[in-house]
């Protein structure tokens, strides 16, 4: 398993952010990681890419134990969180490198660099800085910083909220692409999304996961019925 969570629980104060869960995600899976807001997806997430230490349970990536190797977890691991964290007086191209350069890529930084921005289509805008950028642009700019090191896991936090529909198709597009080749773990709360391009679908509410199995399987389960319309009609944030 790519991904294995075993009964982790994550206090704040006395609220229960996740409660227990368990899932596993195994290698060239796509995941849909689906729930309304506050269902406990990001803080699922940052526990698993080693962000978060202080919690109950364990994790494991790629065999290796969150806590106990949350350096190494991170080199295997590529990570956008929600609000894609980019410094927007750089260059795209600069700032790449800047990345690449974190990751200790040395002599093989401008390979990697120059990969990337040929695979995620940024070729027109490497030399624009990222404030110019669309919306859309500035979110291929997030998942080239995160594949430029060639990780085999990705953890994708909402990675299209406040997208315009195209924008949005493109991105699930390149997300697509990605996964043939790597294991994905994509949070949302929007039930199309995983229909377009997951393989299996994570349900979580309230910090407990209520379903894990192909989205059609989950669909058919008459008692999520009413869940899978909440969360498909909620508005994106």
């Amino acid at each position: 398993m790519s991904i294995s969570v075993q009964n982790i629980t994550k206090l704040y104060g006395t609220q229960r952010a996740v409660d227990g869960i368990s899932f596993e995600v195994s290698s060239g899976e796509i995941v849909g990681f689906i729930g309304p807001n506050g269902a406990g997806k990001s803080t699922t997430m940052k526990i698993i890419t080693g962000f978060l230490s202080d919690f109950e349970g364990t994790v494991m990536v790629n065999g290796m134990d969150v806590r106990t190797n949350a350096l190494e977890v991170k080199k295997h691991i590529g990570y956008l969180p929600e609000h894609n964290p980019l410094y927007t007086e750089m260059y795209v191209r600069e700032y790449l490198t800047f990345v690449a350069k974190m990751y200790g890529l040395g002599k093989n930084t401008k390979s990697a660099v120059d990969k990337v921005i040929e695979e995620i289509g940024l070729t027109k805008e490497q030399h624009k800085k990222i404030g110019m950028l669309s919306k859309g642009y500035r979110q291929r700019v997030g998942l080239a910083s995160v594949l430029v090191h060639d990780p085999e896991v990705l953890i994708l936090d909402e990675p299209t909220t406040g997208l315009d529909p195209n924008q949005l198709l493109e991105i699930r597009g390149l997300i697509e692409q990605v996964g043939k080749s790597k294991t994905v773990l994509l949070s949302t709360h929007i039930m199309q999304e995983v229909e377009a391009i997951c393989n299996k679908v994570i349900v979580i509410s309230n910090g407990h996961i209520v379903a894990n199995d192909t989205a059609d399987n989950v669909k058919q389960n008459k008692s999520l019925e009413q869940a899978f319309h909440e969360l498909t009609v909620q508005p994106t944030e």
